[in-house]
């Protein structure tokens, strides 16, 4: 008899609900919450209100009968850590109590960051190590994880990320001053893939596995005050941070050679994976669950249901 989970998140720039059956990824529904033209976030307040009205719409999207749901899962926080809370989750955990409830089914919580690892893992088919690195790179975090397989779920260690600015802040900052409409990491590769020219004077600060990116605007700002060409900021934009985290990565593998696995939407850009697919062998889950999605809360939920069951 086949077994049949719902997964839900909730983050804060997409409202999300996936179904797995049998271990298998069979819908994927992500409706992005709307930003402002000219700005490059939204508070909590609208992130709420956003779900509030999208998660109807994403549960008419899925068109597999609910009623053959044996556990749901969601999101009910960033990531694995004292203190890690947002708003925002509490739209998808209200939504995931009223499905337990009335289909009398249980209902399993997950960190965000949790569903980006197993998302990652499932779509980049990469095998289960017991020990791994794992960037999660959004627009709200840059983290570099040390992971270790703790049964269905996964114990996480920060060894390295930003100190000021995440990756995908400064590639939507780049991409909205230049004019590109927010989240802005498409339209930025795609104009980075332009230019022509040859990209000078790159500037990475990188300690150990940490790094600074704050000096990447300035710069940026200074290129565009200058005249440079959309392509060429877009390029450079890129490039830098392509080699911040090839230096993180390098001094990550100094001290000890594991698998390393990309998530986070800034983890779908086609130069960054063919970069360290190269280099490192990396493994990058697909687009579709690279950026914000439920798909690895759902694949999580099927196993805990397995698991107890």
């Amino acid at each position: 008899m086949s077994v049949t989970v719902l997964g839900i998140d909730t983050s804060n720039y997409t409202t999300s609900a996936a179904v797995c059956v049998d271990g298998v990824i069979t819908e994927n529904v992500k409706i992005p919450l709307p930003v402002g033209k000219g700005e490059v976030g939204l508070r909590q307040s609208d992130a709420v209100f956003s779900h509030t009205k999208n998660l109807p719409l994403c549960f008419d999207m899925i068109k597999t009968d609910l009623k053959s749901v044996s556990a749901v899962g969601y999101s009910d926080k960033p990531r694995n850590a004292e203190g890690s809370y947002m708003p925002c989750f509490l739209c998808g955990k209200s939504v995931s109590a009223a499905v337990s409830k009335s289909l009398c089914v249980p209902q399993y919580a997950f960190s965000h960051q949790e569903g980006h690892i197993r998302a990652a893992i499932y779509s980049s088919k990469m095998p289960h190590y017991g020990e791994f690195y794992a960037y999660h790179l959004s627009g709200g975090t840059f983290e570099l994880l040390f992971v270790k397989a703790d049964g269905i779920r996964y114990a996480t260690e920060i060894i390295g990320g930003t100190l000021d600015v995440t990756a995908g802040q400064m590639i939507d900052r780049t991409g909205v001053m230049l004019g590109l409409s927010f989240p802005c990491g498409r339209e930025l590769e795609r104009l980075a893939l332009e230019n022509s020219e040859r990209i000078t004077d790159i500037k990475t600060s990188v300690k150990g596995s940490y790094c600074n990116l704050s000096g990447l605007q300035n710069k940026t700002e200074a290129l565009n005050g200058s005249g440079r060409s959309k392509e060429y900021i877009a390029a450079y934009t890129l490039q830098t941070v392509i080699e911040t985290l090839d230096k993180m990565t390098d001094n990550a593998m100094k001290k000890r050679e594991l698998p390393v696995l990309f998530s986070g939407g800034v983890a779908s850009n086609r130069q960054i994976k063919d970069h360290f697919s190269k280099k490192y062998g990396a493994y990058f889950a697909e687009p579709a669950f690279s950026s914000d999605n439920a798909a690895g809360t759902a694949l999580l939920a099927y196993e805990r249901y397995m698991n107890e069951n």
